[in-house]
């Protein structure tokens, strides 16, 4: 070896460099000015010979072996660094011209660098990961990474037959980052990273910052080009818009069981999913999706909820392009696509971010602080900037570059919480003593505030299943800064509710009407997901406790009406809007078969009919969050499971709900207005298009000035078992005679409501056989005693529920008895023991007396029939009733 050329070798610098423990390999490697002449060093392990041309002048230097690994030097005269490539001679006539990695200086700025350490770089992925670029007009792929405290890092794929020796990294000491440019390096070439740790071992991990991954079990990561795609949804962008008056009908989905191909393909592509999902979702009418979690992860059984990629959609569909392709196609027909987002944990594969180099990253070190015992995952460190960082930019990164409409974070209430799912012993207290995680808070304010800046139409949605308060809001008031917040305890009440036979859920009515404590606390949106429908909890269908098929479809629409008439936004999961009978899982499309029965035909139908009402009437949507919006018309019949309510919209029109939650069809049913006018029914879940038995209101309602609930006005209406109808106020211009009903004056004791001893009694009598003619003379015989008993009971408990405009009705019936009235020909006076009303010659509805005999039998078989109900009823059924009656029922 020529001396010069010796002397000026750092063999300590060389030998780090052959056992692959160089963390600034710029400072030896490549070209180097030096007063003897320009020096050239590479290291090739496995190479005989290595040649150096100088590009353009034609030239060409052999280099000199300085060690048996494979390093080579070279000195030639010159005082200015020139262009030049290397010629590596493996052997076997494998040579290679190439250009030398280490030619090219560090890329990232310090001002990038700068705000990462103090974790403000919002665009973090432009200067972290693998980017295809071109440097000094050189084609290649500069990679970087953090890893601070790890002793080397080296890129390490197929282009350098996964070698750790080869690609080793520059390492900015100041800010723990691993940078490298290296030429012909392209994209779709596979890579990861090779990180030697303190004390030797040696790791392989995929890029935190990848943008594609290999499709599971393997994972490395791969070189993706994000700026080629060329999107199409400008229109819908430019539209877009934040508006909680608007209505949002959410349907959350996986990608991966909605739909399964028919050719033996484990998963249909993004491509192949979006227009099967438009159609899906345009014909039910819902104004979004939301996607379970499709950053790439290792297990198809944590649904995507253990995140390895958080920046690579997963490679089970398809390409990151062909995820754009998806949204594009979905915005362009008018549809929203959310996206599920896991900030609150990550799991310990040991390619993924665990002990990322070598050392606790990500997460805490200490396991009380860094652990989550109940799922198995590590928890970040959201007091590191460096992790914010990395979070925040994450989610910016998925509303810039994917242009999804919103995110929803999983797991809220675990980050809020230092004790959530630990016991004693198990958690850090914070500094103040309290298990409140405030470096979580600061991380959601510091996020929701510059997500909110820099996305002002796409929105943030927490899933926190506690009482924090104050998650929704404005961050100047104090709030988290989320724009909805899932309604989980409206959620667990209604579904626990629902579940209870229909004979007890007097017991559990508080749980029907206690969510309007709280309504206006947050901005919700009510939900029944995923986590609704696994795991022994049954599908919706199934979690209706009839035993008749019937009677849970018509339960099960009598709660998505509920739901869909109840204050916040709207989420269901996929399979159970037709009433699908199994549970979901990841490894099974939905049971799309069932669409072929009628049953589930009929719900599907009733479904998109729901939609279709919920988008057109204002009332249902625009003041979600505001007071005047609902308004209560009876949340006190515990006894017949029955809810009415109003719902209002900014220009006042109103819709007047009515629930009931037993299977009891009640006829004349007195209930409520808010104001005097005619009432038609526009909704009805007992339509024989929808399963029921077509028992509705068809007729237009006038309301008469009679109290109930507390409201100066009322109607009687017809409530359906187990359902719901929907009465909007119309002008009475709107309406012609025939559609409406000519009132009735009705005598509210004989309307009594059933109590639950009347539904028991109901079911028994269904299967009694028909009286003889024997026993109904014995039973009209014993009448006239009955319904002195019956009428002294009914006058009784109607004591304190008489208004005096009742009096007044009743005084007017009696006065018009033996006045002779013209009937209409056509017409048969009704005989149902009540006063009818029938049109006079000069056009005006007046009461017309039915006839003696014919009232006295129907008054005394009514009170009959109320004598051997009181009868059988316990002590507590008849406060129960008497509490109902002197409520106005």
């Amino acid at each position: 070896m020529d001396k010069k050329l010796y002397d000026l070798m750092d063999w300590p610098e060389i030998e780090a460099v052959v056992y692959s423990e160089c963390k600034h390999p710029l400072d030896i490697l490549g070209q180097h000015i030096t007063p003897d002449g320009l020096l050239f060093q590479t290291f090739k392990p496995g190479a005989v010979g290595v040649k150096v041309v100088l590009t353009g002048k034609n030239k060409t230097y052999d280099m000199e072996q300085v060690d048996e690994a494979g390093y080579f030097a070279l000195l030639i005269p010159g005082k200015r660094r020139v262009a030049y490539e290397l010629i590596v001679d493996y052997g076997d006539g494998n040579i290679q011209q190439i250009k030398d990695t280490y030619s090219f200086k560090v890329q990232i700025l310090e001002s990038e660098l700068e705000r990462f350490e103090a974790g403000i770089n919002y665009e973090l992925y432009n200067v972290l990961g693998a980017h295809p670029m071109e440097v000094d007009g050189v084609q290649g792929v500069h990679f970087a990474v953090w890893a601070p405290n790890a002793w080397r890092v080296s890129v390490v794929g197929d282009f350098n037959s996964w070698d750790g020796r080869t690609h080793q990294m520059q390492f900015i000491d100041k800010y723990g980052v691993y940078e490298l440019f290296i030429p012909g390096v392209k994209p779709l070439d596979i890579y990861k990273y090779e990180l030697k740790y303190k004390g030797g071992m040696v790791g392989l991990k995929a890029d935190p910052y990848a943008f594609y991954s290999e499709l599971r079990p393997n994972n490395a990561s791969i070189v993706y080009d994000i700026e080629k795609y060329v999107w199409t949804d400008g229109d819908w962008l430019e539209q877009r818009e934040l508006n909680k008056n608007k209505p949002m009908s959410i349907y959350e989905l996986h990608l991966g069981s909605f739909m399964k191909p028919e050719d033996g393909r484990e998963f249909y592509n993004y491509r192949e999913l979006a227009p099967l999902i438009i159609k899906y979702v345009k014909e039910m009418g819902y104004t979004h999706i939301e996607l379970m979690p499709i950053m790439e992860h290792p297990f198809d059984g944590s649904w995507g909820y253990q995140v390895t990629g958080y920046y690579a959609p997963t490679s089970r569909y398809g390409t990151p392009d062909d995820f754009r392709y998806f949204v594009d196609l979905l915005h362009c027909a008018g549809i929203g696509v959310i996206l599920d987002w896991v900030p609150a944990h990550f799991p310990k594969d040991d390619f993924g971010l665990a002990r990322f180099d070598g050392t606790a990253l990500y997460e805490h070190l200490d396991p009380r602080q860094g652990e989550h015992p109940e799922w198995g995952t590590y928890i970040y460190n959201y007091g590191r900037p460096q992790v914010r960082n990395f979070l925040i930019a994450n989610a910016l990164f998925w509303a810039k570059e994917y242009h999804v409409d919103g995110l929803r974070m999983d797991a809220v209430a675990s980050m809020l919480y230092l004790d959530y799912g630990k016991k004693n012993g198990e958690w850090v207290a914070n500094i103040y003593g309290g298990n409140e995680n405030l470096e979580a808070v600061e991380f959601f304010k510091q996020l929701n505030a510059v997500y909110r800046k820099k996305n002002k139409t796409s929105m943030l949605i927490a899933e926190e299943s506690t009482a924090w308060p104050m998650v929704t809001g404005d961050i100047k008031d104090g709030s988290l800064g989320f724009d909805y917040k899932w309604n989980m305890g409206w959620m667990n009440d209604f579904l626990d509710f629902m579940s209870a036979d229909p004979l007890f859920r007097k017991g559990r009515y508080g749980e029907l009407t206690f969510s309007m404590i709280y309504a206006y606390s947050e901005d919700f949106i009510l939900v029944i997901s995923h986590d609704e429908v696994v795991h022994g909890k049954c599908s919706m269908i199934n979690k209706m406790p009839e035993d008749e098929l019937d009677e849970k479809f018509s339960d099960l629409r009598a709660a998505y009406g509920f739901m869909y008439t109840h204050p916040g936004k709207k989420l269901l999961f996929m399979g159970q809007d037709f009433g699908q009978y199994n549970e979901w899982w990841e490894k099974k499309s939905v049971d799309w078969d069932e669409l072929s029965k009628e049953q589930n035909q009929k719900l599907h139908r009733y479904m998109k009919d729901l939609n279709a009402l919920y988008k057109n009437e204002q009332a249902l949507y625009e003041l979600d969050y505001n007071t005047e919006g609902f308004e209560w018309i009876n949340n006190i019949s515990a006894d017949e499971c029955i809810v009415s309510y109003v719902r209002r919209a900014k220009n006042g029109d109103e819709l007047l709900v009515i629930v009931s939650f037993t299977p009891v069809l009640r006829e004349k049913y007195k209930i409520g207005v808010p104001k005097a006018g005619h009432y038609k029914e526009i909704f009805n879940s007992n339509a024989r298009k929808y399963g029921g038995t077509g028992k509705l209101n068809s007729r237009v309602k006038i309301s008469q000035e009679s109290e109930c609930d507390n409201r100066k006005d009322s109607i009687y209406i017809t409530i359906p078992p187990l359902g719901i109808c929907i009465f909007r106020r119309v002008e009475e211009e709107s309406v012609t005679a025939d559609e409406v009903e000519i009132p009735e004056i009705v005598d509210t004791q004989i309307t009594k409501s059933e109590t639950v001893s009347d539904m028991k009694k109901e079911k028994s009598q269904k299967k009694a056989k028909p009286e003889s003619v024997k026993e109904k003379t014995l039973k009209k015989e014993e009448a006239p005693e009955a319904a002195e008993k019956g009428n002294k009971e009914s006058k009784e408990n109607k004591e304190g529920r008489e208004n005096k405009e009742g009096r007044e009705n009743k005084e007017k019936a009696s006065a018009g008895a033996g006045k002779k009235k013209a009937v209409r020909s056509d017409e048969t006076p009704k005989v149902d023991g009540k006063t009818n009303l029938k049109e006079t010659e000069a056009g005006k509805a007046e009461p017309e007396e039915v006839k003696n005999e014919v009232k006295t039998e129907k008054m005394m078989s009514g009170s009959s029939k109320a004598e051997k109900t009181d009868t059988a009823k316990t002590d507590t059924e008849k406060k129960n009733t008497a509490k109902a009656k002197s409520a106005g029922r």
